[in-house]
């Protein structure tokens, strides 16, 4: 029988096929088999396994406490590169965690480790305790650990039942205040000349690219602002503790005879000072937790629930009337904003999408921002205005910052709530001009050309600063400052001029905005949100929605990996732009210093005011 080449391919793809078909087919049906086994096993097998009685929480806080997760893929690569690798926790899933757990009978008690706590604002941080103190108001005792504390780690422990530090450990309170650096003469010898056209005699933020050292208003601001802080916080923790009021300026006062009498232990010292109320191992820890609660074979270990496996049983509902919530955290920019980035356009679409969706009653934005772009501030405040047109209240929640353009965008809201110790204020404008002219005369470099009008090359930074061009700018800087005088004396019922007198570029305290009329009242998060529920005339049961920008998958695997932000100057001075000799955290600051001005030059937009205080997380 002859063979057959077509037919043979024929037969050979027929049974290829076949076999594929029979192969796709068993695959999905085994996928099948087992969704509905887990179906199946969901609804009659008891679901998640329920928190047995006399359980501990375990509260571990790993990284830096944020409003909203910063992380991108660039950043995340950026971190790897420079050796950083840092987590994040948000202030929100800890006060929910807190919160539920206060009502929870199955919850026993709540052991909160705070040893790779990096940082966080002190609105946040004075959140965190206030929510451990609903946790001990409900019965339960909290009990606090750290190989050592900060200040900041320090304030959220003051709050526990028991305070425990390793014996090797220390309790280390500083104040508050420091040292700005200043470029004047830096740059005098470089040859660049920054022209800094402003209103606002506080306006101090960019006094270091202008001066070798503070103006006497700068000094007066800071050195109220800052005594206001360190009272506040001396006093929670003293009032905390239960120690005499200026125990902790006594104890730093008389630091070093205190070291020497306990022989250098700074532990020691602390246990004296009845800052903590003993000296502790972390298995130590672990073994009181026994004694007090149940013995788990399985862990060997006392009966515990995680943070986040807590977090996790307790999903918000998704559906009914809700509060929406809008956080604008980081600087304020004119278009986009990526994670830690306040794009003033896409900030402005989350609004209007809450303000859309007819299940959210009442809208609440969380503010932590030091300012940024007047024009980018603007958008979002004329969203939010539209908002309260619309019937819609509007309560904005002042975190840690809210200055210049963060308080620019609290001025259309019914209600502006503010913490003790929300850095707000800083109603002043500025422009920076950057000029190289000095730079290329040295060089022997020549620029040169034809324009049309003067206007057309007005602002080259290889060239000095157009008098003419200057004024152009200090008009447009004048007329920002009075919309934003005149829009704040709207939104605070007074008048321009009294806006004026605190404003300047000044910044205050939470506390001392209230008393200055800049806010209506002092309180919390929580608190912000009860007012817009009470606006809207919801029930007790309303949930809380965040009208966020949809993240993506990769960021939300690196979310769960617990990737965070970098510092992509850190990145610059670890390639060679500046010595390795000089020690990272200084260098850091003067490369985001030289950024922050660079910026600013490379957007060429020199009629941009800018809305910023430059104040960073104290």
């Amino acid at each position: 029988m002859a063979f057959k080449p077509l037919s043979a391919l024929r037969r050979g793809f027929v049974f290829l096929w076949t076999a594929l078909d029979v192969t796709r087919r068993t695959f999905f049906n085994l996928l099948f088999l087992l969704i509905l086994i887990a179906i199946i096993a969901m609804f009659f097998g008891g679901g998640v396994k329920p928190i047995a009685g006399n359980t501990a929480l375990v509260l571990e806080v790993k990284g830096d406490l944020v409003e909203q997760y910063e992380t991108t893929l660039r950043d995340t690569v950026l971190d790897n590169v420079g050796g950083d690798s840092k987590r994040t926790v948000r202030l929100r899933d800890v006060l929910l965690t807190l919160d539920t757990a206060a009502k929870d009978p199955s919850i026993s008690s709540v052991v909160v480790i705070l040893d790779e706590m990096d940082g966080g604002g002190m609105a946040m941080l004075r959140e965190f305790g206030a929510a451990l103190g609903r946790v001990k108001a409900a019965g339960k005792k909290v009990v606090a650990w750290s190989g050592q504390y900060d200040q900041k780690r320090y304030l959220v422990a003051s709050h526990a039942s028991e305070v425990y530090v390793h014996p090797m450990g220390m309790v280390l309170i500083e104040g508050f205040g420091g040292r700005r650096n200043y470029y004047r003469d830096a740059l005098d010898k470089v040859g660049v000349t920054v022209n800094l056209i402003k209103v606002g005699t506080y306006k101090s933020a960019a006094e270091p690219y202008i001066a070798n050292g503070p103006s006497q208003a700068a000094r007066e601001a800071d050195a109220y602002l800052y005594n206001a802080l360190w009272s506040g916080y001396t006093g929670l923790v003293e009032k905390n503790r239960k120690l005499p009021d200026g125990a902790l300026a006594s104890m730093i006062e008389n630091l070093p005879q205190r070291m020497e009498a306990a022989g250098g232990n700074a532990a020691k010292v602390a246990l004296d000072a009845k800052l903590v109320d003993g000296l502790m191992t972390r298995d130590q820890l672990r073994s009181l937790m026994i004694k007090r609660g149940v013995y788990e074979e399985d862990i060997k270990s006392f009966r515990q629930v995680s943070f986040y496996d807590y977090l996790s049983r307790h999903p918000q509902r998704a559906f009914g009337d809700a509060v929406g919530v809008i956080v604008a955290a980081g600087s304020i920019t004119d278009g986009s904003g990526g994670p830690g980035v306040v794009g003033g356009r896409s900030t402005a679409n989350l609004i209007r999408q809450a303000r859309e969706d007819d299940s959210v009653k009442a809208v609440v934005l969380r503010v932590d921002s030091p300012g940024g772009s007047a024009y980018g501030s603007e958008l979002i405040r004329r969203e939010l205005e539209l908002t309260r047109a619309a019937g819609k209240p509007v309560v904005v929640s002042m975190g840690s910052v809210a200055a210049s353009g963060g308080y620019w965008i609290s001025m259309a809201a019914d209600e502006v709530i503010a913490d003790p110790a929300t850095i707000t204020g800083s109603i002043g404008v500025f422009a920076l001009l950057p000029t190289a002219d000095k730079v290329v005369d040295k060089l022997g470099i020549h620029t040169d050309g034809v324009t049309t009008t003067w206007l057309a090359d007005a602002y080259n930074p290889l060239r000095p600063l157009d008098p003419r061009f200057g004024q152009l700018v200090q008009s447009s800087i004048n007329n920002v400052y009075s919309e934003f005088t005149g829009k704040a004396a709207a939104a605070r019922k007074t008048t321009q001029a009294k806006i004026d007198e605190v404003g300047q570029g000044r910044v205050w305290t939470g506390a001392q905005a209230k008393e200055r009329g800049l806010v209506d009242r002092l309180g919390s998060y929580n608190d912000a949100l009860a007012s817009a529920a009470g606006r809207a005339k919801l029930d007790k049961d309303y949930r809380v929605v965040y009208v966020e920008r949809p993240v993506t998958r990769v960021e939300r695997f690196l979310q769960m990996a617990g990737a965070s932000a970098a510092q992509a100057m850190t990145i610059q001075v670890k390639l060679g732009l500046i010595d390795d000799a000089i020690p990272a955290g200084p260098v850091t600051k003067v490369a985001q210093d030289m950024a922050f001005l660079s910026s600013l030059s490379d957007e060429r937009k020199p009629f941009a005011a800018v809305v910023h205080c430059l104040c960073g997380e104290l």
